[in-house]
């Protein structure tokens, strides 16, 4: 790819099962849109969760490693570096807009090795650039913090892999320490409490799966550790801003009905 005015980017889909692609960074902006499946992606700074109908944005030269987990769909879009200034600090969760949704689709049909050849794709790729500037200006911020302890990132990875029963007992005896230093070094590596940690895990989890298809609320309060649907919604909300039912027909509006 070249600078602006050229050829500028390109799209490639995943339709497949899990992967995990190892850290690595790319020489341009990524925007990796999750049409179905969850998709998590790790970078120094954080850990993302990327529910189906919203995006991620990774610029160009950060280090990152992607899971993408059961069945997932996903469509990429690659952009040189010179086509989006700015936003090359870290990754941000993006929230995808019905014209932004269509234009990443329609991209498909300009794959990395077409786009060059096409000079339709050039004034495309601008027109979607613009898009997603917007879309950055007003990121989401669904990611978890990371550690570079050992102990601490055992103990959020082994959360996060049990959110439906977890307790802090357990995952003090699985990294072999009391659960006071447990809490102590959590806190002082990441500077929030295991639970506040252990909710946030919870409610980003919730996000995901209320866009997946055929999942409800009260399956969802259960998978993320809630016993009853009511303290669910009341920490949802909390968490986001909106019932977990509204923002279940938010994402999902351009969703076929369930059957």
């Amino acid at each position: 790819m070249k600078g602006r005015g050229t050829a500028t980017a390109g799209s490639y889909a995943y339709d497949g099962g899990a992967l995990v692609t190892g850290w690595h960074a790319h020489e341009v902006h990524q925007i990796e849109y999750a049409i179905g499946g969850v998709v998590e992606v790790e970078t120094p700074a954080g850990h993302y969760l990327v529910p189906p109908q919203q995006a991620i944005w990774l610029p160009a030269g950060l280090e990152h490693d992607t899971h993408l987990n059961g069945d997932v769909t996903t469509l990429s879009v690659l952009f040189d570096p010179g086509l989006i200034a700015g936003h090359r600090d870290r990754a941000r969760i993006l929230a995808v807009s019905p014209l932004m949704r269509e234009m990443l689709l329609h991209s498909l049909r300009w794959p990395l090795a077409d786009s060059a050849a096409d000079p339709r794709a050039e004034r495309f790729f601008l027109a979607l650039a613009d898009v997603v500037v917007d879309a950055l200006a007003a990121e989401t911020p669904l990611l978890l913090p990371t550690s570079d302890d050992p102990l601490v990132s055992s103990a959020m990875r082994y959360t996060r892999d049990h959110l439906a029963t977890i307790t802090i007992e357990e995952v003090s005896r699985h990294v072999a320490v009391s659960e006071r230093t447990l809490r102590r070094m959590f806190t002082g590596a990441v500077g929030l409490s295991w639970r506040e940690y252990l909710t946030s895990a919870r409610m980003l989890r919730a996000m995901t799966l209320l866009a997946t298809r055929g999942q409800s609320v009260s399956s969802t309060a259960a998978a993320v550790g809630f016993d009853s649907q009511g303290s669910f919604t009341r920490a949802f909300t909390q968490f986001s801003g909106e019932t977990p039912s509204s923002y279940r027909s938010r994402v999902r509006q351009n969703d076929e009905p369930d059957h």
